[in-house]
């Protein structure tokens, strides 16, 4: 067991109390808002450069907190997100459920960029890249065989596309913004709302992220031909209708024997030129993605994460 420093001023306020992350043998005192946590300053040096150097730069001071005689390091952070990167560095099972809560990722987003807990942060992003991807494969690879997506390594819980919006932009996690745009726009109905979260607070896009998605919201997908002989004209009539009966689902794949689709009623010639239609329109539309809602191309979205 460490032996603490020699000069300290003990101090332990009767409202202060301890988190169930506490090791007997921990020799550095963590402190978000009430709640301490005694942890390990090799622990914390291993995996954040932040610190490593704050060990280096720490003097005995009489006039430094400590808890039996042990440094007490306080951090301007949110108790609830110190609480869940001391989990992720103590509690390898913490970190292996397959889905973890939104507010989990948040919190070891934002520490691990503020206190470059590298492996942490990576692990992090990565999660949230997942569920929102840069390529046309991975977005289809998401989807049950009913073309339905459900996150797997995120829980689902309400507002989370907003929520993923907001965490996002303000860590630079650019890329993942077109496939969640996307998906918002999917729910139309939901846009201008402010879902409850579980925790009874408040989910909504803010008034810029609102301007992004009215525009690209209003367009329409038309087919149009200069031929007009009357097969032509009965088929892009359908086709139009169809189309509008897609809504918001750019990225929808065509099945002529699919729900729906059969009412199309298009002659076996014809099948399989929509189906190449309509893939084709799917690459297009995932490519031009990012500018239906004023960000940069795939390439420099990629290129400015985190």
């Amino acid at each position: 067991m460490s032996s603490p420093p020699s000069e300290c001023l003990h101090t332990e306020k009767a409202s202060v109390t301890r988190s169930d992350i506490w090791y007997e043998d921990g020799n550095v005192v963590l402190q978000a808002e009430s709640k301490q946590f005694r942890v390990h300053w090799s622990i914390l040096t291993s995996q954040s450069s932040f610190f490593k150097d704050l060990q280096g730069l720490s003097q005995p001071d009489e006039n430094q907190p400590c808890v039996d005689g042990f440094p007490v390091v306080e951090l301007p952070d949110s108790v609830v997100d110190v609480e869940y990167l001391m989990k992720g560095l103590y509690l390898p099972t913490f970190l292996g459920q397959p889905a973890l809560p939104l507010p989990v990722i948040e919190a070891l987003i934002r520490l691990g960029r503020k206190y470059d807990f590298r492996d942490l942060l990576d692990f992090a992003v990565a999660r949230l890249t997942y569920e929102n991807p840069t390529t046309i494969e991975a977005y289809d690879a998401l989807l049950d065989s009913d073309r339905k997506y459900t996150p797997t390594r995120i829980v689902k819980s309400p507002g989370l596309l907003f929520d993923t919006i907001t965490l996002a932009q303000e860590n630079g996690i650019m890329s993942v913004l077109p496939c969640a745009f996307y998906r918002i726009l999917r729910r139309f109905e939901t846009l201008f709302d402010h879902i409850p979260r579980n925790d009874g607070t408040l989910a909504a896009l803010s008034s810029a992220d609102l301007h992004r998605c009215v525009g690209p919201a209003t367009g329409s997908c038309k087919l149009s031909s200069d031929q007009a002989t009357p097969c032509i004209k009965i088929r892009d009539s359908r086709l139009n209708d169809y189309f509008d009966s897609l809504h918001l689902g750019a990225l929808s794949t065509f099945s002529p024997s699919a729900k729906g689709n059969r009412k199309l009623q298009l002659c076996t010639d014809y099948k399989e030129s929509v189906r190449a239609l309509v893939d084709g329109g799917r690459a297009r539309m995932w490519d031009e993605l990012p500018g239906f809602f004023e960000l940069p191309p795939w390439d420099k979205l990629k290129l400015s994460d985190l």
